[in-house]
């Protein structure tokens, strides 16, 4: 038996294969489609993952504005915010973040899931997320991704 074939292989910048996929989030669920996002984005679904590599693919979330909570959440779930000011914290319900930007709670949801560090922040920029189905990365070819 040959024991220097079982190496472990640890990916790094250059060896890494990157590709754009696009998700449709029409009547998805937002904790389960940010699930899957963030596992897209971190490379967790690669051979070759490595945790302190951005290996992860490029991720383009089309139709933001038609994803679904269920139960009460529209109006029951706080999105708190603080301005840096004493008395300046801020609170908006899932309905009216959503009546300003329809596409922020998709990316607020997937960036919680996500490292809170320097590499989080990296994954976090290949995360595209727009309200309608047009989308800017045509030029890239993504390929459809279903869950």
């Amino acid at each position: 038996m040959d024991t220097l074939t079982y190496k472990t292989k640890s990916a790094n910048k250059a060896t890494v294969t990157k590709e754009w996929l696009i998700i449709d989030a029409e009547g998805k669920h937002l904790g389960r489609l940010a699930s899957e996002v963030a596992r897209l984005l971190r490379g967790k679904h690669k051979t070759d993952f490595t945790p302190h590599v951005d290996c992860g693919d490029n991720v383009v979330v089309i139709n933001s504005s038609k994803v679904a909570l269920t139960g009460n959440k529209w109006d029951d779930k706080p999105y708190i915010r603080h301005t840096g000011y004493p008395g300046g914290q801020k609170e908006l319900t899932a309905a009216q973040l959503h009546a300003r930007k329809p596409f922020a709670l998709v990316e607020k949801a997937v960036k919680g899931m996500l490292p809170k560090n320097k590499l989080g922040y990296q994954l976090f920029r290949n995360l595209y997320v727009y309200e309608g189905t047009e989308h800017g990365q045509e030029a890239q070819q993504p390929k459809t991704h279903t869950f």
